[in-house]
């Protein structure tokens, strides 16, 4: 296609053929141990955050976005709080290989939005451009192998179980209209048993942890730079151009090429 032409011409080094690839980072944890709050004080320290999303160089996907569409008999069940979220099961493995594969191509992306008061899938998707870096969070991202293996750095954040249980709490209480007898019992029945047996052996995994998740800016300053050294080619071009099969950043692009069927 001419669009796939445009698209990987500016990622195609002087002597190569091959399409650059974006940076992949995984990052791992418990229940409201602080994922996505370590991102987000990534992209603002990058100043990311403050640039049109158009035009980032570093995106962030979250695997809630991945939930399956639930039967009738599973959504009757997770409205009553009976419904395991925790499980590896839970999770759409299919179409996260499937993005993170169109993302490797350097193709822009259609993310599901998903409904945690309904349980269900929005109708509308979030788009994701073309980045130099990838950050991809989520509590099983390093529980399948296929899928662990495309990052090529992996963070696991660390917290206190009894913080992540009060802001687990908090949370669904104000943002997901929960009742706290339903949140304290799904906790008990549901997520610490699988946090147990499914996530936390998984932080063997990771190449950097992170305790106490935002709060450690030092740990989060060295990512930064790593990430910094990406963007700016630091890295490629003290390794002959090639790091981990990552290259100098690609040029941006400016409108849709492809979009992921649903």
């Amino acid at each position: 296609m001419a669009g796939d032409s445009e698209t990987h011409l500016s990622d195609r080094g002087e002597n190569t053929n091959v399409i650059r690839q974006p940076f992949l980072i995984g990052v791992s944890g418990g229940t409201a141990s602080g994922k996505s709050s370590v991102c987000e004080k990534i992209m603002e320290l990058l100043g990311q955050n403050k640039i049109d999303h158009t035009q980032r160089q570093v995106a962030i996907l979250s695997q809630d976005s991945f939930y399956k569409v639930l039967t009738p008999e599973q959504k009757a069940k997770a409205l009553k709080g009976q419904f395991n979220f925790d499980h590896p099961d839970a999770f759409d493995s299919e179409l996260i290989m499937q993005t993170l594969r169109q993302i490797l191509q350097g193709e822009t992306v259609q993310i599901p939005v998903y409904d945690f008061v309904n349980h269900s899938r929005k109708e509308e998707f979030i788009t994701v451009y073309p980045a130099d870096v990838v950050l991809f969070e989520g509590i099983l991202m390093f529980y399948s192998q296929e899928i662990r293996d495309l990052f090529q750095m992996k963070l696991f954040v660390d917290t206190d179980p009894d913080t992540r249980l009060s802001r687990r709490v908090l949370r669904d209480i104000s943002e997901r209209g929960r009742e706290l007898e339903q949140v304290l019992a799904q906790y008990i029945t549901f997520v610490k048993p699988a946090f147990e047996e499914f996530c936390l052996p998984t932080k063997k995994y990771a190449d950097v942890i992170i305790p106490r998740g935002a709060d450690n800016l030092v740990a989060i300053n060295l990512i930064v730079q790593h990430i910094q050294d990406i963007l700016n080619g630091g890295l490629s071009k003290r390794h002959n151009g090639c790091m981990n099969g990552h290259s100098t950043p690609r040029q941006r692009r400016t409108s849709e090429s492809s979009s992921r069927p649903h």
